[in-house]
């Protein structure tokens, strides 16, 4: 499989099919095959005829209900954010800085790339499924970037330097990184476990589970640990039910 492969676009909640097709083009001209779509406005994007080339890009996106869903096979989730006046809960890189560390993870693992809607771009909520932000360092007199234009200059950026992190050869093993499914299960358990315990109502906060969210995919937890940490989130769940 080629890295490339391993990329996952995500748009999330897009409102013009034209600028979905134009996000296709530019995917298959830099050779990135893999696009799911989250909520998007219009049905017909598939047959958008801003996609010009990339039709089998459109007529193999896979569509979700939710980002949680979208992402969960991977074990990095990047979202991008024009930034403007947002106050940010994650580590935000540029993209050059950004586009080597999704391309070290594309040689073991699969990467979710989230782009949001052309009106607000990523909310709050989808944010909290991410790892980190990803920046397009533009003017500050139009921060803004179209949709399509924003999709290829993150797929170029990842594309140019491509041959510079081959996979890994072969018998040459990496631990991979808990997927984002798993790190939900996580996540969801550790909430299950500060309701039980009285905890959110010592210190409740309204955005309690976006907070949650992050903190757990800051631990970067790998693959291999998960068994280990749902059989002790259940566990404390059992003695403060019992």
């Amino acid at each position: 499989m080629s890295s490339f492969d391993r990329l996952r676009v995500v748009l999330v909640a897009t409102r013009n099919p034209l600028n979905m097709g134009a996000a296709a083009r530019a995917m298959s001209n830099f050779g990135f095959p893999r696009l799911r779509v989250v909520n998007p406005y219009h049905v017909a994007f598939r047959e958008a005829r801003s996609a010009v080339g990339a039709s089998h890009v459109l007529a193999s996106a896979e569509d979700y209900q939710s980002v949680a869903e979208a992402v969960g096979d991977c074990t990095l989730v990047v979202g991008t954010t024009a930034v403007g006046r947002r106050t940010l809960q994650h580590p935000l890189r540029r993209l050059e800085y950004g586009a080597r560390l999704i391309r070290k993870q594309l040689r073991t693992s699969h990467v979710a790339l989230l782009f949001g809607s052309e009106k607000s771009g990523l909310s709050n909520e989808a944010f909290s499924h991410c790892h980190w932000l990803l920046h397009i360092p533009t003017s500050q007199e139009n921060i803004s970037m179209n949709l399509g234009q924003a999709v290829a200059v993150c797929l170029y950026e990842l594309a140019r330097d491509g041959k510079a992190t081959p996979d890994l050869p072969r018998g040459i093993q990496k631990q991979s990184g808990a997927s984002a499914a798993e790190v939900e299960r996580i996540t969801a358990l550790l909430q299950e476990a500060m309701v039980a315990s009285g905890y959110l109502k010592r210190k409740p906060t309204s955005d309690a589970e976006q907070r949650l969210r992050r903190l757990v995919r800051r631990l970067k937890l790998p693959a291999g640990d998960v068994g280990a940490w749902l059989g002790i989130l259940r566990q404390i769940l059992w003695k403060l039910r019992n």
